[in-house]
């Protein structure tokens, strides 16, 4: 199967074009710097091609991944020239255009299902993405894209395109355009942002941490969203209307009218119980880091950077409520807390045995004969940095004085510091050592 996404050097299609390839899947991209493409297609082990038609009409899957004001030109282009029985995809954050040039322009035989996958490329893989599907038909394609979504653990919404755009004019349109007027509003006002993060309560930081999300995206990308969903400006004026009236209420003093605006909202919005405890674990998460690395200072500890996935392993040396500092080798690492997930005893014991040398050393020992020099083995296997051990002999003789035995281990390690703790771990057992 080969799927080719057009538009997939950078953004989304980027994105999809990584997570594809890790399965295994035959993928080509396009774009129109080469340079870009061939150093994307390098790096993710692709082909690139510069021509969206060639790309298209030998492919199974076409995906197009492009802004949405260039979307229905491009479709008009390559649905003509798609094979039969291949399919035709958009990941676009508006349905109803697409679809409609979709249908009329893809050729007898091709497939068509408008997508609209509801995360952008920072995210780290598919489990719990909410991926939406508005089939205009289901047939043999549909089922596949379905199966294929359920088993990484999406969920999967299907409905019809205009359904879409009126939700996206509140999922997206209304969220975009106040979380920007939040940020512009502080813009205005000069406020020194990380001085507020001082005052700040957990909502704000919270809050500030989304305005920030999506102001950090690419502005033609949601000015797009903004003026090509065309429910979206009924929602905008219906929030420009609210504002007015919640306004007017608190400047003549209609405390009255106030409390039974935000009584009838907070009602209208249904299971309060339920949206608390999630912005509750939302909030946990903001200092849940801090919290386990406080216990870990002065202790080896694995980091892993959550956008570049580097790990950094080191020392513990300093924790603060933004930074964390670790040293290996006189090397000191200072690091983003935001930025950073610990790693479980596990994780970094698997790191460990992937990335650093192992190696094998034998230690014997005279004993009580009443010993279970299995039990032993087990304990020394339980150290840290001990990948194995086994006991590989046991022995009694004139060498060996009455009443005693004697037990050679040999255990394997990535840290040569275990070779003494498996020595005074076998003195704590009674151990002579030879």
């Amino acid at each position: 199967m080969k799927i080719a996404i057009i538009g997939g050097t950078r953004g989304l299609g980027h994105w999809i074009a990584a997570f594809l390839s890790l399965k295994g899947l035959n993928v080509i991209i396009t774009g129109r710097n080469r340079v870009i493409g061939e150093s994307v297609s390098k790096k993710l082990g692709v082909d690139y091609v510069d021509d969206n038609l060639s790309a298209a009409s030998n492919a199974d899957i076409v995906i197009i991944a492009l802004p949405i004001d260039v979307t229905p030109q491009i479709i008009m282009e390559i649905g003509p020239k798609m094979k039969s029985g291949s399919l035709l995809m958009d990941v676009t954050s508006v349905k109803e255009e697409p679809a409609k040039v979709m249908e009329e322009f893809a050729a007898d035989g091709v497939e068509v299902l408008p997508c609209h996958p509801m995360f952008g490329p920072r995210v780290r893989s598919l489990d719990g993405q909410v991926v939406v599907l508005t089939p205009l038909e289901r047939k043999n394609w549909y089922p596949k894209v379905l199966s294929f979504l359920e088993s990484e653990n999406a969920r999967v919404i299907i409905t019809k395109p205009p359904i879409h755009d009126k939700m996206m004019s509140i999922v997206q349109g209304l969220t975009h355009f106040t979380y920007i007027c939040i940020a512009v509003t502080i813009a205005k006002l000069q406020v020194d942002v990380k001085e507020s993060r001082k005052f700040a309560s957990p909502v704000y930081n919270l809050m500030l941490d989304m305005v920030a999300r999506i102001t950090a995206q690419n502005p033609y990308l949601v000015y797009s969203i903004q003026t090509k969903n065309s429910y979206t400006q009924e929602t905008q004026e219906t929030f420009l209307e609210s504002f007015k009236e919640l306004r007017n209420m608190i400047t003549t003093g209609n405390k009255t009218g106030f409390v039974n605006s935000m009584s009838t909202a907070a009602k209208h919005l249904d299971d309060l119980e339920s949206a608390l405890g999630r912005s509750d674990k939302a909030i946990s998460v903001l200092t849940e880091e801090l919290g386990i690395l406080k216990n870990l200072v002065g202790c080896e500890v694995g980091l892993k950077h959550i956008y570049s996935e580097n790990i950094h392993i080191g020392i513990l040396e300093e924790i603060s409520p933004e930074f964390v500092i670790i040293q290996r080798h006189n090397n000191t690492t200072r690091l983003k807390l935001a930025n950073v997930e610990v790693l479980t005893p596990d994780e970094l014991l698997k790191w460990k045995l992937n990335n650093y040398p192992q190696n094998s050393y034998d230690i014997s020992g005279v004993f009580p004969d009443s010993c279970n020099p299995e039990l032993i083995c087990s304990t020394v296997k339980g150290i840290d940095s001990i990948v194995d051990a086994n006991v590989i002999d046991t022995y009694q003789g004139e060498q060996i004085p009455k009443g005693k035995i004697g037990v050679t281990i040999r255990y394997t390690v990535i840290d040569k510091n275990a070779i003494f703790w498996v020595e005074n771990l076998l003195k704590g057992f009674g151990a002579i050592i030879r």
